[in-house]
């Protein structure tokens, strides 16, 4: 019974499926598996579900995995049925009040993260702060994969700070994580920051506001406009960064941040005019496009 049930939601799904160029990792087949997973009452990212068994459904789970799968037919995004989205090797916890970690935001991750270890090489510890946190995703897997760094987050969405602070408690980086509400840089304005931070990572709205209006309905309806609005030509976020990162990096402390399709090489001109950053890393995708800047003080 359950093959062919499997087989007949498969084929739905088949049907209906439009696969997001943000969300490679979800096709139909581990689209149906995570929702099986769930289901069944084990949770996870559509990730870890497709390594993991499964398991038989008993009638009750079967009509749920049927409501699973017409809510994601309908446009509900798989990481909110599931509550779970895979990041840099971890499980996280996913919902409507922050955006959903993309796969494309591991290239600025494991960017950051290759410049954390060499600080922390250097230096013994590192201070780390990351803004428009979302959740917390950037914030967690630099400590988590870091046990020197010690990471402050912050997010300017009260519904986005309460998912951080899950996902820091359910990764126990409590004592090494801190997540504070508010515009940018702004919960970091005291003296205790100017100056003292070595990494300073930010996954920014960069998309334009009109772009904003045609982006695919499953992301319009169901994810915080907050998150990809970046103003008339979509860097109005990143320009405040850069402008602001100055009075909290020490010297030769880093910047990095994420960057939309065609923004790379115009934002590194205007970083290079600018003569306050002494580096400037460019950061590819797998077809040689920009996708992050790592700036050094």
């Amino acid at each position: 019974m359950d093959e062919h049930l499997y087989q007949e939601l498969l084929a739905k799904l088949d049907s209906t499926f439009s696969a997001l160029p943000d969300k490679p990792e979800e096709t139909a087949e581990s689209t149906l598996q995570a929702l099986w997973c769930a289901a069944s009452g084990n949770p996870m990212s559509v990730v870890l579900a497709g390594r993991s068994p499964r398991d038989r459904l008993d009638e009750r789970g079967r009509a749920v995995l049927r409501q699973l799968v017409d809510r994601r037919v309908s446009g509900t995004p798989l990481a909110h049925i599931t509550g779970w989205q895979h990041f840099m090797g971890l499980e996280l916890l996913a919902g409507p009040g922050a955006l959903v970690p993309r796969k494309e935001t591991e290239i600025l991750g494991h960017a950051a993260l290759k410049l954390l270890r060499d600080v922390v090489r250097a230096r013994g510890k590192a201070l780390v702060v990351d803004v428009c946190c979302g959740s917390g995703n950037l914030a967690v897997s630099l400590a988590r994969h870091e046990a020197a760094a010690r990471a402050y987050a912050a997010d300017i969405s009260h519904e986005a700070v309460r998912l951080a602070l899950r996902n820091v408690e359910q990764l126990s980086l409590a004592e090494r994580v801190t997540v504070r509400q508010g515009d940018l840089l702004s919960p970091f304005d005291t003296a205790d920051f100017y100056g003292q931070v070595d990494l300073l990572t930010c996954n920014p709205p960069y998309i334009s506001s009109a772009k904003v209006n045609t982006m695919h309905e499953e992301i319009r309806a169901h994810e915080p406009r907050e998150a990809f609005d970046g103003g008339p030509f979509g860097i109005r976020i990143v320009q405040r960064l850069v402008q602001d990162a100055v009075r909290f990096l020490r010297p030769g402390g880093w910047l990095a941040f994420e960057l939309g399709l065609g923004q790379g090489i115009p934002v590194m001109e205007r970083m290079r005019k600018d003569g306050r950053y002494r580096e400037l890393v460019a950061v590819h995708d797998e077809r040689r496009q920009v996708r992050a800047i790592a700036a050094r003080l």
